[in-house]
């Protein structure tokens, strides 16, 4: 989000408008902050928590997307492979919200019932904390928002994002020493860069 200020700045308006300056927002705003949750889900697409899901053994022979799948087969769906797949996400590396806004009058969800990409868990065997993992995700990135005016670091255009060959850790160290982040918060009685 950073290397893409109108997004961040949309984000934040939404916070705004939805919850305002005088207090910090609540789990009970989170149906009403589309855009925000667009936004995790859409770091959770790019950015997915571990390459691989769990394995899952086929109990039937299967076609899935016109892959004959035998009875007994070890299956593995690969969570980068999903969310970055072209055929489904037009531009798929690129940081785009917008693409899970859909239908402007429906509540973004973190589970993806398409299996466009994978955010904690899917299937009805799903982890039983994936909603408080969606749940988490989206009050702490709201909060992380709401709390504090983001940038670049001085003397840089953009924060590098490459990942590493190897793994999904970036290809070189981030370096965000010396935050100048600060920001009133809502109950004002607190002042200091490091948040309320």
């Amino acid at each position: 989000m950073l290397n893409q200020p109108e997004v961040l700045q949309k984000a934040v308006e939404e916070l705004d408008s939805v919850v305002g300056r005088e207090r910090l927002v609540q789990e009970s705003d989170s149906h009403r902050l589309n855009y925000i949750k667009a936004c995790a889900g859409e770091a959770l697409r790019l950015h997915p928590i571990a390459p691989f899901n769990l394995p899952h053994v086929s109990t039937a022979d299967s076609t899935v997307a016109g892959y004959f799948i035998p009875k007994g087969s070890h299956v593995l769906l690969s969570r980068t492979g999903l969310g970055r797949n072209p055929k489904v996400w037009d531009d798929p590396l690129r940081f785009n919200p917008e693409s899970h806004l859909m239908d402007g009058s429906a509540e973004v969800e973190l589970a993806e019932r398409d299996l466009r990409f994978i955010s904690f868990s899917t299937g009805r065997r799903g982890c039983m904390g994936a909603p408080l993992g969606s749940a988490m995700t989206v009050m702490l990135l709201a909060r992380l928002l709401q709390g504090f005016t983001w940038s670049v670091p001085e003397g840089e255009s953009r924060i590098d994002l490459a990942e590493s060959t190897h793994d999904l850790f970036l290809a070189k160290p981030f370096n965000g020493s010396n935050p100048s982040a600060t920001k009133t918060p809502p109950n004002g009685k607190i002042q200091s860069s490091k948040g309320w």
